[in-house]
């Protein structure tokens, strides 16, 4: 996918997690490089998150890939992977 497609992802996907997360941060600064730790999220809560993921980008992503994620550009690459 082009990069393009992997901007109009993250956007996306900030939403989704803007909208699961617990804590107020500023989701625009949120990067390819930011750890979804550094979000607020363990592996039991980005579970929960990914259902909502699936629902946005109508994907059925493989748990255990999403548990073994680090950061946000990891997402965005299974994302793309799976055709969002």
């Amino acid at each position: 996918m082009d990069a393009s497609g992997a901007s109009e992802i993250l956007e996306r996907l900030r939403d989704v997690l803007r909208d699961s997360a617990v804590e107020e941060r500023d989701w625009d600064a949120v990067a390819p490089e930011t750890t979804i730790e550094s979000l607020g999220f363990d592996s039991l809560t980005i579970l929960d998150v990914l259902y909502d993921v699936e629902e946005e980008f109508g994907v059925a992503l493989e748990p255990k890939q999403v548990v073994k994620t680090r950061t946000v550009g990891e997402i965005v690459g299974l994302l793309e992977q799976y055709g969002a």
